[in-house]
């Protein structure tokens, strides 16, 4: 991570699951000048302070829906990596304004604080709900990509540039699945839940999609999605991974919530690159000296019931090598 020698770099959402793991790895890994961690949460920017002790960290109490206050932080920025969100699907189904406010115009706060501090670059965390949303939670993250997509437009002799990392479910991440399971186990509970007997689910480690976010961020030109190529899993299977001799009950399918997630459809091929490791969607409205990877079908589609991602056993091998059972 050259490119990040001597540079500064701004987190938003910095103290949750991504943005604890990214700078423990930018702190390890990059020689940087400087790491902002920008969050709302004083307890947990308190926690982070203790546990990492390292004069290049910045501690930035703001909302990212606060655009003065958003400029203020991103002054002598390089680089930004933007993870706050409300994320919680229920959540955002009765809380509708919420989330809308905090995804999407804070979204647009921070395009326009970034564009105004001249900042290189920000890459955005979006997340597989935003592909055919059918619940508030991906439509705004959708809507988020759009606007990250479409500043490119607005940067002008600015040159910032913006994009988008699009990702399944971190697999040991606050409130996901793995933790939830093993939290009801330990409270002696029998059976474990599971709203559809069909339901599946993309998978990453933290590390896998910190250095995703990375990567990506380096190799930007501006308006991409960049989508990693990833495992999906039956849940019902991730229940007995978790537990052989545990017991399901079938709950039922929450608002908003899918049976099987999407990470690019196929509406979205007609722009969509393969390379080893990724796939890229490249806007129809950007112009690029040069595209990474192969030109695909346009019909083609990356679902999580899909025999390209459905695969156990490595899942199984993802959660052994982060020793989370």
């Amino acid at each position: 991570m050259n490119f990040l020698k001597n540079k500064t770099v701004l987190i938003t959402g910095g103290t949750g699951s991504f943005g604890t793991a990214a700078t423990e790895f930018l702190l390890k890994e990059c020689n940087l000048k400087k790491l902002i961690i920008f969050s709302r949460d004083e307890n947990k920017q308190f926690q982070m302070q203790n546990k990492f002790k390292d004069r290049k960290i910045r501690f930035f109490i703001g909302d990212i829906r606060d655009e003065d206050r958003l400029e203020m932080a991103l002054k002598e920025v390089d680089y930004v990596i933007h993870a706050a969100a409300l994320k919680q699907v229920p959540a955002a189904e009765y809380n509708p304004f919420e989330c809308i406010k905090t995804n999407v115009n804070g979204a647009q706060a921070l395009i326009s604080a970034s564009l105004k501090n001249k900042v290189k670059k920000v890459i955005a965390l979006s997340t597989d709900k935003a592909c055919n949303p059918i619940n508030l939670y991906g439509a705004t993250k959708l809507c988020a990509e759009k606007l990250f997509v479409n500043a490119n437009q607005l940067s002008g002799m600015n040159n910032t540039r913006f994009g988008v990392v699009r990702y399944g479910n971190v697999i040991s991440s606050r409130g996901s699945v793995i933790p939830y399971f093993k939290d009801l186990l330990e409270k002696g509970k029998k059976e474990l839940p599971l709203t559809h007997w069909e339901m599946t689910r993309f998978f990453i480690t933290l590390t896998d999609a910190v250095k995703f976010v990375l990567n990506s961020l380096k190799v930007l030109n501006g308006g991409e999605i960049f989508i990693p190529k990833m495992n999906s899993i039956f849940i019902r299977d991730l229940i007995f991974l978790v537990n052989k001799k545990a017991k399901i009950k079938i709950t039922g399918i929450r608002p908003g919530e899918k049976i099987h997630e999407s990470l690019c459809s196929y509406d979205e091929s007609s722009g969509l690159y393969e390379s080893k490791d990724y796939f890229t969607i490249y806007a129809h409205n950007m112009s690029y000296k040069k595209k990474s990877g192969k030109k695909l079908n346009k019909k083609f589609s990356y679902s999580s019931n899909s025999k390209m991602s459905l695969d156990k056993s490595k899942i199984q091998k993802l959660i052994k090598k982060i020793k989370i059972l």
